[in-house]
């Protein structure tokens, strides 16, 4: 039998799942792909992802990468960039336009591509 209590618990713990499962994966993006080009204004490399703020024609936009492992095992450090480079990134906006965020499957600095998730990057 299952107390009151025990189905409050329950409740709480399911509503506070819901913006950590809606912050991680793809669902908040948008399906096709999106194309930033800007300048970095900070890099973090930390958790739960990297990530990137960019300004793109005066408009501040968060770059999200992959979590920090999968970042650097794509070779991209806080080593190979900094603030004032131009970055183009390519990846998936957020649904929400009021937003100014995307999750990029691969970003290019210095000429370079760093390929966060590899899997998802289109075809050439």
């Amino acid at each position: 039998m299952i107390s009151l209590r025990g189905l409050a618990l329950a409740g709480v713990l399911v509503t506070a799942a819901i913006p950590a499962l809606a912050h991680h994966g793809w669902s908040w993006t948008e399906e096709g792909m999106f194309k930033l080009t800007g300048k970095i204004t900070k890099i973090y490399i930390g958790n739960p992802h990297a990530t990137l703020d960019v300004d793109a024609e005066g408009q501040i936009w968060r770059v999200e990468l992959a979590p920090p492992s999968r970042t650097i095992a794509a070779g991209f450090t806080e080593d190979v960039a900094k603030p004032g480079d131009e970055v183009i990134a390519i990846g998936n906006r957020s649904i929400d336009h009021n937003e100014k965020r995307m999750k990029a499957v691969r970003i290019t600095v210095n000429g370079k591509n760093y390929d966060v998730y590899p899997d998802r990057v289109p075809p050439a």
